[in-house]
């Protein structure tokens, strides 16, 4: 159905005041609307992901409660050695870090993805995450960290992002 469509709108902004989430829900409001008014699908940058206009309404418009990780995707990559990168995309919307975590071994990958989808939540809600705050999960070693890096230029994530790092030694 989109490739037969002859009409694009993009929408393309910076959030002028990032101490609120309103420009998130005034921008889900205005693709909305244009669904209403014939729009077909929409193209979600961020995550890499195409939203029917009834999955859109269902899963964004509709929802019964907030749902950050609707709008982040998590990405694994193979590294060489034969382990994962894992990272999001999406993070921007909510006007927080992406998050990255390198060289994740197999029998660490549900870890890291809850991990990650902990992260997600807590700074889709209005927290940030303090480099100077160990993590503590049952699940991972003990001693990961957090360093605060990147820019909105990078191709992986247009965005800031955290890169959370295995114990050292």
């Amino acid at each position: 159905m989109v490739r037969s469509q002859t009409r694009c709108v993009v929408v393309r902004g910076e959030a002028a005041d990032a101490s609120t989430l309103n420009y998130f829900r005034n921008a889900i409001g205005l693709l909305t609307a244009m669904l209403d008014a014939g729009g077909v699908a929409i193209y979600d940058l961020q995550i890499l992901k195409w939203w029917s206009a009834e999955e859109w309404r269902e899963d964004v418009f509709e929802a019964d409660a907030p749902s950050p990780r609707t709008h982040v995707v998590i990405l694994g990559s193979e590294e060489d050695d034969g382990s994962e990168w894992m990272h999001t995309r999406g993070m921007r919307k909510f006007g927080r870090p992406d998050l990255s975590v390198h060289h994740v071994p197999p029998q660490h990958r549900a870890a890291i993805v809850e991990l990650i989808n902990r992260f997600i939540e807590f700074q889709a809600f209005g927290g940030t995450i303090d480099p100077a705050r160990p993590i503590k999960m049952q699940s991972i070693p003990a001693g990961m960290r957090c360093v605060h890096g990147g820019d909105v230029d990078d191709p992986d994530f247009n965005n800031e992002h955290v890169e959370i790092c295995w114990p050292l030694g």
